[in-house]
């Protein structure tokens, strides 16, 4: 980090006395599931309540989607970014309920970064909820269904998936746009380049290289309009200092400032997410174990591809949360 961002982060450390060995992560669009948290929504108060806001928000029984809905019906990218939102924000509840220690910094990818801010006391949770619906729909809107892709590519170097975009492109966008861990790239763009794309990076050696299943090209330039548009939500709503800071996913800062925040998250729809230089950023600050509050265990696997050093828990019922108390 340069120095703003790690001054504030050295001084919430100091303020705060908190753990300086814990991070707490956000997953985001991908980790969804049908029943997702089911076992805290029944437990816990705190998680039905959330649940009643946001259905206030959105106009619609989020929890009856998420619960009793079809697949398809949860994976549209209007419902999934609110549902994510939402139950990430609840492990971190249950998380602070039952004592878990505050974290030394917070992140959240692509959509999760909302989530972060939310737990970390910059954004308000119905605030976030209208945002990420507006996002979502700017983002559909931005890039019809079905002339946007998105791809994986296991098993190659940074540089060489960045080429591969370049030389694919002829005209057209397709990019790198997550980098998630040592030979895990996705890529984004015109559906048509991202198969050049994947058909180059195959005969250059990538392990793999498979369409994901999402309608929406994300963090590529197709989501400029999008962003834009964005920016315009981002200006009427109210943001503050984070409590804990929260790495973005744009420029790998943490940033105290209520503009700096505004710019960060318009730029991250159509900048890549620099997930490995996140969780890099870390454990310079001396951070060695990884909450992973939500759905899934993507963000833990990650992680540990980063560093194989960190101690990853995901928390997402009473058992892994108690295994992660204990930091077992």
């Amino acid at each position: 980090m340069d120095s703003p961002g790690a001054r504030y982060l050295l001084n919430i450390k100091i303020k705060n006395g908190i753990n300086m060995s814990l991070a707490i992560v956000f997953p985001g669009q991908g980790s969804q599931s049908v029943g997702m948290l089911k076992a805290f929504y029944e437990e816990y108060d705190v998680a039905r309540e959330i649940m009643s806001k946001a259905s206030a928000v959105l106009g619609y029984d989020l929890w009856k989607i998420i619960s009793e809905g079809e697949a398809d019906e949860l994976n549209r990218t209007e419902v999934t970014q609110p549902a994510m939102l939402s139950v990430g924000y609840i492990s971190w509840k249950i998380w602070q309920q039952n004592g878990g220690e505050n974290p030394v910094c917070m992140a959240g990818h692509s959509l999760g970064e909302y989530t972060a801010l939310v737990c970390s006391g910059a954004l308000m949770f119905e605030d976030a909820l209208a945002l990420v619906a507006e996002r979502a729909r700017l983002m559909q809107e931005a890039v019809p269904e079905g002339q946007g892709a998105m791809a994986a590519i296991l098993g190659l170097e940074d540089e060489r998936v960045i080429a591969a975009c370049s030389e694919a492109a002829q005209g057209e966008v397709v990019e790198a746009v997550n980098f998630n861990s040592p030979g895990q790239v996705v890529i984004a763009g015109q559906k048509s380049a991202v198969q050049r794309a994947i058909d180059l990076l195959k005969e250059t050696g990538a392990k793999r290289a498979l369409m994901l299943p999402v309608s929406v090209p994300s963090h590529c330039q197709l989501m400029l309009p999008a962003a834009e548009k964005l920016g315009e939500k981002l200006n009427g709503i109210e943001l503050q200092a984070p409590s804990i800071p929260v790495i973005h996913n744009v420029d790998v800062q943490s940033h105290a400032d209520g503009d700096a925040i505004r710019q960060a998250l318009q730029q991250q729809l159509h900048n890549p997410v620099r997930w490995v230089e996140t969780i890099q950023a870390m454990t310079a600050q001396g951070v060695d174990h990884i909450v992973e509050c939500g759905p899934g265990k993507v963000l833990i696997g990650l992680c540990k591809r980063i560093d194989k050093s960190i101690k990853g828990m995901p928390v997402f019922d009473s058992e892994s949360l108690q295994a992660a108390m204990a930091k077992e």
